[in-house]
């Protein structure tokens, strides 16, 4: 770490911008920013929390002054730890601005679009658009926990929802260090703000601004040719995955690498009708000839198709009850508070030293089983009776095509489906989304008799036909317990594997990720490198032509840390790994 910067000045200089109660020097209250959801810790020097973007302007112009590096953070939700420090090998001191405070959603062209602010989140988006009948590229899942729409953007995230592809969009404002270390603010939002950065600004935030003054460039606010790109179901390529060059553009997929104050998306219309078809198998090849039939010869494409193995719905139905509970009798808006409690409790328990780790989720645990059975019973008998379970959702004219299809298929096919009631249907979708939180709880219970976790998501060929996985032998024999979901139409397939004791992790998931490499599979698909995957060449090259002077949320992609690129030796900051 260089010796040269001034510390506590820059710290009195964000104390005097933000105001002392909202800059964190505290090691423990800065501790929920430089931990991730899942993955990943690290340090800074602070936490900054602005109330405006003007402040978040003036934030990164005393940094990029005292030339530290900056970690822009929304709601740190991610799951590869891409939003906090990770380690300690920097070269200088990191500051992380937490945008949480500037949580404004603004309406364009009566809610066919919108500005998200930096820190607006998902679930607020749904709220504001629901008045207008229409809602936003996700709308459950990620949205549960709170998670930002620039956020969404920056990491390409995939959602579930067949017909919208990766968060994505070439509209966006957002502020840049050029090669000679010169903060500039970039306005490609197609909206007249004004000439000066404070002025651009301001006006933003304050909805400053005439219809006249919105345009409708020829630019995307949306992947709006996902919808023929998971059709063709014969390429040999993914549907989605966050190192698609495709769909890097600025903002979007930018990993931090801009400091993104806010972006500009399409929404899209609640349909009249929708109807959940709740299908099962024993036989992986029927989901495949499903899948195949609706993406090529359907006239309407599905809403979703959520996959959920028969070892992850067990799991998923006990030790993902609680969160199941509460997001079904408090509503998704309660999660971002139990989440901030969780994080206080076991920083409080941690302390005292003699408890076990992961306090919280020990004790919502054991509270769930005061409660009584929550599935619906057309579910449970499915769960008996099949290994694959398939939630297909469909809307308007696509409801009367699915049931003549599946009428027709099961005619002649292993399998069967029940059209659910609007309460089963419910409950399905939440009993699948639970499953990625419900899978890190089986592990924390159960963690004196296995040994690690890995989790990856994965984007299989279009036309793969071996969706489901089958390990060699060699890799198969030190896992004790393999839990697969995945969004089905996509091919994006997330697989989580709880190792035996005393198996190398590190060396199990290279091996497995081995054989995504000789399946032509690309890895991660929606929840983008993180501080756990290497960034290849192509997000690499990105990265680097967006932040030539590696200031912004430097290490992502496990690029190195240091200023300008510089690689690391073993003598420098402790070396790197």
């Amino acid at each position: 770490m260089s010796g040269q910067i001034d510390t506590q000045s820059l710290i009195s200089s964000l104390g005097d911008v933000v105001g002392q109660a909202h800059l964190l020097t505290d090691k423990e209250k800065k501790q929920p920013y430089c931990k991730g959801f899942r993955f990943g810790s690290g340090e800074a020097l602070a936490v900054v929390r602005p109330a405006t973007l003007v402040e978040i302007w003036r934030v990164l112009t005393l940094c990029v002054e005292a030339d530290v590096a900056v970690i822009m953070q929304a709601a740190n939700t991610g799951l590869t730890g891409g939003s906090t420090p990770d380690g300690k090998d920097y070269d200088r001191p990191l500051v992380i601005i937490s945008t949480m405070r500037i949580d404004d959603i603004q309406l364009i062209d009566e809610g066919k679009q919108i500005v998200g602010l930096a820190g607006s989140t998902l679930f607020g988006l749904e709220e504001k658009l629901a008045p207008y009948g229409r809602e936003p590229h996700s709308v459950i899942g990620s949205s549960c926990i709170g998670a930002s729409i620039v956020g969404g953007i920056c990491n390409n995230s995939g959602g579930a929802l067949v017909k919208r592809g990766p968060a994505y969009t070439e509209m966006s404002l957002f502020a840049q260090i050029d090669e000679s270390g010169k903060l500039s603010l970039v306005n490609n939002l197609g909206i007249k703000l004004g000439d000066t950065p404070e002025e651009i600004l301001t006006n933003l935030q304050q909805q400053n601004y005439a219809a006249d003054d919105v345009a409708f460039p020829e630019l995307r606010a949306s992947d709006n040719e996902y919808d023929e790109r998971v059709r063709d179901v014969n390429s040999d390529t993914p549907s989605r995955f966050n190192n698609d060059g495709r769909r890097l553009h600025e903002a979007s997929g930018c990993a931090g690498k801009l400091a993104v104050f806010a972006v500009r998306l399409d929404t899209f219309p609640i349909p009249d009708k929708k109807q959940v078809f709740y299908v099962g198998s024993n036989d992986a090849a029927m989901f495949t000839q499903i899948r195949r039939d609706i993406l090529s010869t359907f006239k309407n494409l599905p809403d979703s198709g959520e996959y959920l193995h028969r070892d992850c719905y067990d799991v998923s139905k006990k030790y993902g009850k609680d969160m199941f509970i509460v997001i079904s009798k408090l509503g998704a808006k309660f999660i971002p508070k139990l989440f901030a409690f969780k994080r206080k409790f076991d920083a409080f328990t941690d302390k005292l030293g003699f408890l076990p780790n992961k306090m919280s989720d020990r004790t919502m645990q054991y509270l769930s089983y005061l409660f009584p059975g929550h599935l619906p019973a057309r579910m449970e008998v499915y769960r008996d009776k099949y290994q694959h379970h398939w939630i297909l959702e469909m809307s308007n004219d696509g409801v009367d095509e699915a049931r003549a299809y599946l009428d027709n298929f099961f005619k002649t096919h292993e399998g069967s489906y029940f059209e659910c009631t609007e309460e089963e249907a419910d409950k399905a979708i939440l009993h699948r989304f639970v499953a990625g939180g419900a899978i890190g709880r089986y592990h924390i219970m159960n963690s004196k008799n296995v040994g690690a976790m890995m989790t990856i998501d994965v984007a299989l060929r279009r036309n793969d036909p071996d969706w489901f996985e089958e390990l060699p032998a060699e890799i198969d024999e030190q896992v004790d317990t393999k839990l697969y979901y995945g969004h089905l139409f996509c091919h994006v397939m997330h697989q989580n594997y709880v190792l035996k004791k005393g198996a190398d992790a590190k060396v199990l998931k290279n091996k497995i990720l081995q054989t995504f490499d000789a399946r032509n599979a690309e890895y991660p698909a929606e929840h983008n490198v993180g501080h756990e995957y290497f960034a290849k060449d192509a997000l690499k090259s990105f990265y680097r032509k967006l932040d030539p002077t590696n200031s912004f949320n430097p290490g992502i992609g496990k690029t190195t840390k240091l200023k300008n690129w510089a690689e690391h030796s073993d003598s420098c900051c402790g070396g790197h790994d």
